[in-house]
């Protein structure tokens, strides 16, 4: 893969992605979003592979770009991965975002994003566009040695990456101009929140499932602890700052990635605000 241009800093929030999770009430809060918004429809292990793709589908039909979260751990075999592809064909859902998935025992023969993208490519009717995830901080359970391994064996096959929520600017900055210098070029989306409250965040993690709660509360302890000191937590600096740290860096930012925790109407009128002070 090859760096795009990079993108002027104002456009980066003109240019986000929106991240969702399907639960009761998310179609009436994607509805605030602007018609033909990309919007990534995350999973978890307790909702199933069948839930991201059933609210993906819903929101195709509404006119929005739909990409589906695949947690390879999930897909049970080369017959089910088949099966997964042609209902995203059906559909016409021709992007996908591949992650391992928080699964300590794959229900299948995939242990990872890159072998199940590995046997998508082996398929005549893969994705046209095809994303991974991105670790600024680091992942809990992968060394960072690993984690830059499996970019490079990945990056071959996929079209992007997106990083995980970090809410410190020069932290991704000295990620991600470190990524370039070992060769890993593919355009990033970085994660930000959007605009959470505090009491809806809680009932969201708890909604999940006590496993995936679990889960929820420890990958975002920084979101957490911000939210203790507020009610509201808004990206404001750290998007102001990440902006400016993206001026003069060339490093191939395509954008943001929201992830919007289904406080989308809220999440909308901040970035609406927030583009006009990044102009």
């Amino acid at each position: 893969m090859q760096l795009d241009q990079q993108v002027p800093p104002g456009t980066l929030l003109r240019q986000a992605r929106f991240e969702v999770i399907p639960m009761r009430g998310v179609v009436e809060e994607v509805i605030f979003l602007p018609h033909a918004s990309i919007i990534t429809v995350t999973g978890s292990p307790r909702k199933g592979i069948e839930a991201t793709l059933d609210l993906s589908e819903q929101l195709t039909a509404l006119g929005f770009q739909v990409v589906p979260h695949l947690m390879a751990r999930l897909v049970r075999s080369r017959d089910h991965l088949r099966q997964i592809l042609d209902r995203l064909e059906e559909h016409c859902l021709e992007e996908v975002f591949v992650i391992g998935g928080d699964v300590p025992v794959p229900a299948g023969p995939y242990d990872s994003a890159g072998s199940l993208i590995a046997h998508m490519f082996e398929t005549s009717n893969r994705p046209k566009r095809i994303g991974i995830a991105a670790y600024p901080e680091g992942h809990p359970l992968i060394s960072s040695s690993k984690l830059l391994q499996a970019l490079k064996e990945k990056q071959r096959l996929a079209d992007y990456m997106v990083t995980q929520i970090c809410f410190d600017p020069a932290t991704i900055m000295r990620w991600l101009a470190g990524m370039r210098e070992q060769g890993i070029m593919l355009p990033v989306y970085l994660g930000i929140p959007g605009v959470l409250k505090r009491k809806k965040l809680l009932e969201i993690s708890m909604r999940v499932g006590v496993g995936d709660s679990t889960r929820f509360l420890t990958n975002h302890v920084g979101m957490i602890a911000r939210l203790l000191r507020s009610p509201i937590y808004s990206p404001d600096e750290l998007v102001t700052r990440t902006v400016a740290g993206a001026r003069d860096s060339g490093l191939a930012i395509a954008g943001f990635h929201i992830y919007t925790f289904n406080q989308c109407q809220a999440t909308e009128r901040w970035r609406q605000k927030a583009i006009k002070l990044c102009s």
